[in-house]
Protein backbone atom coordinates (compact mmCIF):
# COMPACT_ATOMS: atom_id res chain seq x y z
CA UNK A 1 0.00 0.00 0.00
CA UNK A 2 2.59 2.88 0.63
CA UNK A 3 4.34 1.96 -2.26
CA UNK A 4 1.59 2.40 -4.53
CA UNK A 5 1.29 5.60 -2.89
CA UNK A 6 4.71 6.68 -3.07
CA UNK A 7 4.41 6.01 -6.86
CA UNK A 8 1.04 7.73 -7.13
CA UNK A 9 3.28 10.57 -5.96
CA UNK A 10 6.14 10.45 -7.97
CA UNK A 11 3.96 10.64 -10.98
CA UNK A 12 2.13 13.75 -9.78
CA UNK A 13 5.68 15.28 -9.11
CA UNK A 14 6.53 14.11 -12.51
CA UNK A 15 3.52 15.86 -14.02
CA UNK A 16 3.71 18.78 -12.40
CA UNK A 17 7.44 19.04 -13.42
CA UNK A 18 6.62 18.60 -16.94
CA UNK A 19 4.14 21.17 -16.85
CA UNK A 20 6.86 23.81 -15.33
CA UNK A 21 8.86 22.82 -18.15
CA UNK A 22 6.48 23.93 -20.73
CA UNK A 23 5.17 26.89 -19.25
CA UNK A 24 9.20 28.26 -19.41
CA UNK A 25 9.79 26.98 -23.02
CA UNK A 26 6.24 29.50 -23.73
CA UNK A 27 7.72 32.50 -21.48
CA UNK A 28 11.02 32.28 -23.30
CA UNK A 29 9.28 31.34 -27.13
CA UNK A 30 10.06 34.17 -29.63
CA UNK A 31 7.27 36.96 -30.88
CA UNK A 32 5.27 35.32 -33.94
CA UNK A 33 5.19 38.91 -35.63
CA UNK A 34 6.59 39.13 -38.97
CA UNK A 35 6.83 40.90 -42.39
CA UNK A 36 5.48 39.17 -45.47
CA UNK A 37 5.21 39.16 -49.24
CA UNK A 38 3.57 37.11 -51.73
CA UNK A 39 3.16 37.30 -55.37
CA UNK A 40 0.34 37.08 -58.08
CA UNK A 41 2.69 35.38 -60.54
CA UNK A 42 6.16 34.74 -58.65
CA UNK A 43 7.80 33.67 -61.86
CA UNK A 44 11.65 35.20 -62.75
CA UNK A 45 10.95 38.18 -65.35
CA UNK A 46 7.12 37.65 -64.67
CA UNK A 47 5.22 41.12 -65.85
CA UNK A 48 2.55 43.48 -64.47
CA UNK A 49 2.89 41.20 -60.93
CA UNK A 50 0.86 42.45 -58.11
CA UNK A 51 3.02 41.75 -54.95
CA UNK A 52 1.17 42.03 -51.55
CA UNK A 53 2.47 42.70 -48.00
CA UNK A 54 1.72 42.17 -44.63
CA UNK A 55 2.97 43.85 -41.72
CA UNK A 56 2.44 42.24 -38.66
CA UNK A 57 1.31 44.81 -35.56
CA UNK A 58 3.36 43.78 -32.50
CA UNK A 59 3.00 47.09 -30.71
CA UNK A 60 -0.02 47.08 -27.51
CA UNK A 61 0.15 51.17 -27.03
CA UNK A 62 0.39 52.27 -30.90
CA UNK A 63 -0.47 51.48 -34.71
CA UNK A 64 1.88 51.33 -37.54
CA UNK A 65 1.94 54.73 -39.56
CA UNK A 66 4.67 53.92 -41.76
CA UNK A 67 6.80 51.45 -43.27
CA UNK A 68 10.09 52.01 -45.54
CA UNK A 69 11.16 49.23 -47.95
CA UNK A 70 14.34 48.53 -49.50
CA UNK A 71 13.73 47.00 -53.33
CA UNK A 72 16.00 44.21 -54.30
CA UNK A 73 18.41 44.09 -56.88
CA UNK A 74 16.43 44.48 -60.62
CA UNK A 75 13.34 46.64 -59.12
CA UNK A 76 13.29 49.89 -59.46
CA UNK A 77 11.47 52.49 -57.47
CA UNK A 78 9.78 54.00 -60.82
CA UNK A 79 8.96 50.28 -61.44
CA UNK A 80 6.07 49.56 -59.39
CA UNK A 81 2.42 51.21 -58.70
CA UNK A 82 0.41 51.10 -55.88
CA UNK A 83 -2.58 49.30 -56.15
CA UNK A 84 -4.22 48.91 -52.53
CA UNK A 85 -3.33 50.29 -49.45
CA UNK A 86 -5.40 51.72 -45.94
CA UNK A 87 -7.38 54.61 -46.29
CA UNK A 88 -5.41 58.19 -47.17
CA UNK A 89 -1.65 55.90 -47.04
CA UNK A 90 1.04 57.30 -49.89
CA UNK A 91 3.68 55.47 -51.64
CA UNK A 92 6.57 57.85 -51.93
CA UNK A 93 9.50 56.56 -54.26
CA UNK A 94 13.27 56.95 -52.47
CA UNK A 95 16.83 56.64 -53.65
CA UNK A 96 16.49 52.40 -52.73
CA UNK A 97 12.83 51.84 -52.80
CA UNK A 98 10.09 53.34 -50.86
CA UNK A 99 8.06 54.79 -48.20
CA UNK A 100 4.20 54.08 -47.73
CA UNK A 101 2.10 55.92 -44.87
CA UNK A 102 0.05 57.85 -43.49
CA UNK A 103 -2.42 58.04 -40.70
CA UNK A 104 -1.65 55.40 -38.29
CA UNK A 105 -3.52 52.63 -38.11
CA UNK A 106 -5.98 51.11 -34.88
CA UNK A 107 -3.75 49.99 -32.62
CA UNK A 108 -3.15 45.88 -33.22
CA UNK A 109 -4.08 46.09 -36.66
CA UNK A 110 -2.11 44.59 -39.46
CA UNK A 111 -0.34 46.98 -42.24
CA UNK A 112 -1.55 45.12 -45.88
CA UNK A 113 -1.31 46.87 -49.14
CA UNK A 114 -0.24 45.75 -52.53
CA UNK A 115 1.48 47.48 -55.78
CA UNK A 116 2.15 46.44 -59.02
CA UNK A 117 5.61 46.26 -60.71
CA UNK A 118 6.24 46.39 -64.34
CA UNK A 119 8.47 43.01 -64.34
CA UNK A 120 10.38 40.57 -61.33
CA UNK A 121 14.05 40.50 -62.29
CA UNK A 122 15.72 36.89 -62.84
CA UNK A 123 16.67 35.75 -59.72
CA UNK A 124 15.65 33.15 -57.61
CA UNK A 125 14.13 34.94 -54.37
CA UNK A 126 13.61 38.55 -53.45
CA UNK A 127 14.30 40.06 -49.62
CA UNK A 128 12.03 43.46 -49.32
CA UNK A 129 13.86 44.83 -46.23
CA UNK A 130 11.05 46.40 -44.05
CA UNK A 131 11.39 49.46 -41.34
CA UNK A 132 7.65 49.78 -39.08
CA UNK A 133 7.37 52.97 -37.51
CA UNK A 134 5.28 53.51 -35.33
CA UNK A 135 2.74 56.32 -34.15
CA UNK A 136 4.14 56.14 -31.12
CA UNK A 137 8.11 56.48 -32.75
CA UNK A 138 9.33 52.69 -32.15
CA UNK A 139 10.15 51.24 -35.31
CA UNK A 140 10.24 47.73 -35.59
CA UNK A 141 13.40 45.93 -38.16
CA UNK A 142 12.57 43.23 -40.77
CA UNK A 143 16.12 43.45 -42.46
CA UNK A 144 17.71 40.66 -41.91
CA UNK A 145 18.20 37.41 -44.47
CA UNK A 146 18.59 34.38 -43.65
CA UNK A 147 21.57 32.37 -44.97
CA UNK A 148 22.05 28.58 -46.34
CA UNK A 149 18.42 27.89 -43.77
CA UNK A 150 19.59 29.41 -40.92
CA UNK A 151 16.70 31.19 -38.61
CA UNK A 152 17.39 34.93 -37.69
CA UNK A 153 15.42 36.88 -35.04
CA UNK A 154 14.41 39.42 -37.18
CA UNK A 155 13.93 38.00 -41.29
CA UNK A 156 13.10 40.91 -44.12
CA UNK A 157 9.72 39.16 -46.04
CA UNK A 158 11.59 36.92 -48.56
CA UNK A 159 9.74 35.86 -52.63
CA UNK A 160 10.74 32.69 -53.86
CA UNK A 161 10.75 32.67 -57.62
CA UNK A 162 10.23 29.76 -60.06
CA UNK A 163 12.08 29.59 -63.41
CA UNK A 164 10.89 32.13 -66.32
CA UNK A 165 8.18 30.65 -68.43
CA UNK A 166 9.57 29.96 -72.25
CA UNK A 167 11.31 32.81 -73.87
CA UNK A 168 10.38 35.57 -71.29
CA UNK A 169 12.96 38.37 -72.17
CA UNK A 170 13.65 41.47 -69.95
CA UNK A 171 11.64 44.33 -71.31
CA UNK A 172 13.19 47.69 -72.12
CA UNK A 173 13.79 49.95 -68.97
CA UNK A 174 10.89 53.07 -68.75
CA UNK A 175 11.98 56.17 -70.01
CA UNK A 176 14.09 58.09 -67.37
CA UNK A 177 11.24 61.15 -65.59
CA UNK A 178 11.93 64.37 -66.85
CA UNK A 179 13.42 66.98 -65.00
CA UNK A 180 10.08 68.90 -63.97
CA UNK A 181 8.83 65.54 -62.68
CA UNK A 182 11.91 64.52 -61.35
CA UNK A 183 12.59 67.30 -58.57
CA UNK A 184 8.99 66.32 -56.24
CA UNK A 185 11.01 62.67 -55.84
CA UNK A 186 14.35 63.34 -55.69
CA UNK A 187 13.23 65.62 -52.21
CA UNK A 188 11.65 63.05 -50.49
CA UNK A 189 14.31 60.00 -51.24
CA UNK A 190 17.00 62.26 -49.53
CA UNK A 191 14.64 62.96 -46.32
CA UNK A 192 14.63 59.34 -45.93
CA UNK A 193 17.65 58.58 -46.66
CA UNK A 194 19.55 60.99 -44.08
CA UNK A 195 16.78 60.95 -41.23
CA UNK A 196 16.12 57.75 -40.50
CA UNK A 197 19.77 57.22 -39.08
CA UNK A 198 18.82 58.61 -35.89
CA UNK A 199 15.67 57.21 -34.97
CA UNK A 200 16.53 53.49 -36.74
CA UNK A 201 19.87 53.50 -34.09
CA UNK A 202 17.40 54.78 -31.21
CA UNK A 203 15.07 52.26 -31.87
CA UNK A 204 18.14 49.63 -32.30
CA UNK A 205 19.00 50.90 -28.47
CA UNK A 206 15.49 50.73 -27.36
CA UNK A 207 15.10 47.23 -28.73
CA UNK A 208 18.02 46.29 -27.15
CA UNK A 209 17.62 47.36 -23.40
CA UNK A 210 14.07 45.97 -24.21
CA UNK A 211 15.34 42.35 -24.80
CA UNK A 212 17.93 42.92 -21.93
CA UNK A 213 14.47 43.16 -19.73
CA UNK A 214 12.79 40.45 -21.09
CA UNK A 215 15.67 38.49 -20.88
CA UNK A 216 15.64 39.23 -16.60
CA UNK A 217 12.15 38.69 -16.52
CA UNK A 218 12.92 35.31 -18.24
CA UNK A 219 15.99 34.48 -16.15
CA UNK A 220 13.38 35.41 -12.73
CA UNK A 221 10.74 32.84 -14.05
CA UNK A 222 12.87 30.31 -14.83
CA UNK A 223 14.61 30.74 -11.31
CA UNK A 224 11.74 30.19 -9.47
CA UNK A 225 10.65 27.13 -11.17
CA UNK A 226 13.77 25.23 -10.52
CA UNK A 227 13.62 26.18 -6.82
CA UNK A 228 9.91 24.80 -7.07
CA UNK A 229 11.27 21.89 -9.05
CA UNK A 230 14.28 21.19 -6.69
CA UNK A 231 11.87 21.44 -3.17
CA UNK A 232 9.76 19.20 -5.14
CA UNK A 233 12.44 16.56 -5.28
CA UNK A 234 13.58 17.24 -1.81
CA UNK A 235 9.68 16.57 -0.72
CA UNK A 236 9.80 12.85 -2.77
CA UNK A 237 12.97 11.78 -1.12
CA UNK A 238 11.76 12.48 2.01
CA UNK A 239 8.21 10.48 1.29
CA UNK A 240 10.02 7.62 0.29
CA UNK A 241 12.29 7.52 3.18
CA UNK A 242 9.46 7.93 6.05
CA UNK A 243 7.18 5.13 3.66
CA UNK A 244 10.02 2.68 3.92
CA UNK A 245 10.97 3.77 7.34
CA UNK A 246 7.11 2.60 8.13
CA UNK A 247 7.53 -0.56 5.88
Amino acid sequence: MNRSRTGLQLRRLGIAAVGALVAVGVAAGPAAAHAGVTASDPRALAENVTLSFTSEAESDTAGISELRVVLPKGIAPDALTLKDAPKEWKLTATADGYTIGGPALATGTDAEYSVTVRQLPDEDSLAFKTLETYGDGKISRWIEVPTDGEKVDNPAPVLKLKAAAPGAKVIAPSPSPTPSSAAPSTQPSAQPSAQPSAPVASASARATSEEDAGGSGTAAVVGVIAAVLLLAAAGTVWWVRRNRGQA
